[in-house]
């Protein structure tokens, strides 16, 4: 007899400014933000730190993620870092430190797989588990994992079990942090039913907003939907797939492979750039960004053939060039080569927030050499 399903959703709470705690402990249970390459802590003679405040912050960027003492003062990820300043000025600032939140990421993820090898990775700080075929009691056995999670990196998580993906990602939130929430198909007219419909996952801003000019505000509401008004509001699929959410249906399975098909890394700008005038800076910033890429392919042992670039600028809107090579590389002088092309085939007279450089079309590599150095060059000389 097959085993009913049991899937749990482990999320890290507030992975990334947890991780920073665990550096500066001193900072617990205060506001911190984490946003930025700058700022860095002063480490001061007798040991302690300085730490940067909100209000010394000056630039266009934007917060990354926030301790849930800054949340509770309305600081959230994604919000302008100015705009932050003025709800929480005396809030704590802390640069990204991506290499050390991948390095807790992959602790986290051996230690569950220690007790559960059925793992769908989902990012740097959310797993899928399937737990079907495993005998124990729900309750201990999600303690266990968290109880491995918090023994190999110190930091906690909370975890949503159900009998599929939908509800467990949507009750790992219901008691964080820290939380375990198990939750059966019973429980969805008075535990899922009431919520925003929001709360669904695939269920967008824009979705969300037209489902509101329908009336339709809860998740209850849309159970309760008449199939051909969300017939008539969206498109055929999508509308049926609302009404099964709505009812807790959901068929996924918990993937435990999956091929990557593109490597890219992207930085966010502390001020606004333009491509003449901070030409240097950002030549320097577009060679790491290749050199980084090329990188990623060796260690994870892929090379690629289509390259292409993204700019966001001032007004946030969006622009990508890519081109395909002929062969298909790992080496970050021809990676910044082609990159370079697709930026000739961009708009560069007005200032820019955001630049990145992605490569597609992966395939596994052969033997491979080590990655060179890419050599500078002013790239943004003639424009």
């Amino acid at each position: 007899m097959t085993a009913a399903r049991r899937i749990a959703h482990l999320d890290m709470d507030a992975f990334y400014a947890s991780v920073e705690l665990l550096r500066y402990p001193e900072l617990r249970g205060q506001p911190v933000v984490i946003g930025g390459m700058s700022y860095q802590p002063q480490r001061n003679p007798d040991g302690t730190h300085t730490f940067a405040r909100l209000r010394d912050y000056t630039g266009r960027g934007v917060i990354t993620t926030s301790t849930y003492e800054a949340r509770a003062l309305g600081v959230f990820s994604a919000m302008g870092t100015m705009k932050a300043a003025k709800l929480a000025p005396d809030a704590v600032l802390l640069p990204v430190d991506f290499d050390a939140y991948r390095h807790y990421s992959r602790l986290f993820k051996a230690a569950v797989r220690t007790i559960c090898p059925l793992v769908e990775d989902r990012g740097i700080d959310e797993i899928y588990l399937d737990l079907s075929e495993h005998t124990e009691d729900t309750r201990p056995l999600a303690q266990a994992i968290k109880d491995a999670v918090r023994e190999a990196t110190g930091l906690s998580c909370s975890i949503g079990i159900a009998p599929n993906k939908l509800l467990a990602k949507i009750c790992s939130e219901m008691d964080k942090p820290d939380g375990i929430t198990v939750l059966g198909m019973d429980d969805i007219p008075g535990r899922i039913w009431p919520l925003p419909v929001r709360k669904v996952n695939g269920i967008g801003p824009k979705a969300d907003q037209k489902l509101a000019t329908l009336g339709i505000l809860t998740v209850g509401d849309l159970a309760a939907a008449d199939a051909d008004l969300l017939q008539d509001n969206f498109s055929p699929s999508y509308a049926a797939w609302l009404r099964d959410v709505a009812h807790g249906i959901d068929d996924r399975p918990v993937v435990t492979y999956s091929e990557t098909k593109s490597i890219s890394r992207e930085t966010t700008f502390e001020r606004d750039m333009h491509a003449r005038r901070d030409r240097a800076e950002l030549t320097g910033i577009f060679d790491r960004l290749c050199q980084r890429v090329a990188e990623d392919l060796v260690r994870k042992g892929y090379v690629g053939r289509s390259v292409g670039v993204k700019l966001r600028y001032t007004d946030f809107k969006i622009m990508t060039r890519a081109i395909t090579l002929p062969e298909p590389t790992a080496d970050a002088a021809t990676i910044r080569r082609a990159a370079g092309e697709c930026l000739q085939r961009i708009p560069l007279e007005q200032r820019f927030r955001l630049l990145g450089v992605r490569i597609g079309s992966l395939s596994k590599a052969g033997a491979t050499e080590p990655v060179k150095q890419v050599q500078q060059k002013e790239l943004f000389s003639d424009f």
